[in-house]
């Protein structure tokens, strides 16, 4: 065993920074994909509010986006600064990662918004890897996401269709913020958790609630409008008020907000993106100390 693991830590050496940035952004894709018992979203149990999603169909689709995260990588490595060739050509290969996924999903959108998420924070880490803060992370994430991609093509997407009717902006605003919902609110609630020997997957459902608590979740918005983001946000803050998922009285409270939503048919699809944004740069500073020395 011991030698089976020196194996696999010394194959990870081998491995180009933006090949392991590509590795811990699909790692984030499945490990929020797989994370049970999560509010009316794909998990182990089921497809919570999506009759044409499912866990496999999930997997299949983070994998099918590592080859785009990896170029988004390598264009901050040529690039080597903010501006807008890089976030032109993040956007272009943004927008060949989507392809790709609809090819796999059969033409499911499964992680749109997770593309624009997670293709900003690979970015913004290849292009300091020895800054890996989450503050450091975030912020050239932000600088990058303000930037105008003048080859973006107008899209009627449910989040436009969201933003036209109650003014939420959704992922786009999140991310020229600097993901608010995700260092505010998902990483620090991650790291009380674990402070509080919750476990791991208690302190990532923890994390998830978090961001629900102050998220205009677009996903949410858009299938169930006001009421549903309200039963949302009002939901996870009742959870983690009573204790947590790791609680039996939080434990009642997460499964009185799934009931809920589902009988909304409200998905806090947004939220879910931003969880694994939030596991993604978790991920970061314990992973590359290795990958920064073999860029």
């Amino acid at each position: 065993m011991h030698a089976l693991n020196l194996a696999l830590d010394l194959n990870r050496t081998t491995l180009s920074l933006a090949e392991r940035l590509a590795d811990l952004a699909v790692d984030a894709l499945i490990d929020e994909a797989d994370l049970s018992p999560k509010p009316a979203l794909v998990d182990r149990r089921g497809s919570g509010a999506h009759s044409d999603l499912h866990l496999g169909l999930m997997h299949a689709s983070a994998l099918s986006l590592w080859p785009a995260f990896k170029e988004m990588a390598e264009a901050a490595l040529e690039f080597g600064v903010i501006g807008q060739p890089l976030r032109e050509a993040v956007g272009r290969i943004g927008r060949e990662g989507e392809a790709a996924m609809m090819r796999s999903t059969n033409g499911v959108n499964t992680h749109r918004g997770a593309i624009w998420a997670l293709g900003l924070l690979v970015t913004a880490a290849a292009l300091a890897p020895g800054d890996a803060s989450a503050a450091a992370i975030s912020l050239r994430a932000a600088r990058l996401a303000v930037i105008d991609d003048r080859h973006a093509p107008q899209q009627n997407s449910h989040g436009a269709t969201v933003a036209q009717r109650y003014g939420a902006r959704g992922a786009r605003e999140q991310a020229q913020l600097g993901f608010p919902a995700v260092t505010q609110f998902g990483l620090p609630q991650l790291q009380r958790s674990r402070a509080a020997g919750h476990g791991e997957q208690n302190a990532r459902l923890d994390a998830l609630l978090a961001i629900m608590t102050t998220l205009a979740d677009t996903c949410v918005l858009y299938r169930a409008g006001e009421a549903g983001l309200e039963a949302m946000q009002q939901g996870a803050q009742k959870v983690l008020d009573a204790g947590g998922s790791a609680s039996l009285g939080g434990r009642r409270c997460l499964n009185e907000l799934d009931q809920q939503l589902l009988s909304l048919n409200a998905s806090p699809g947004g939220a879910a993106d931003l969880l694994a944004a939030c596991l993604f740069i978790d991920s970061l500073e314990p992973a590359l100390g290795h990958s920064s020395r073999n860029v």
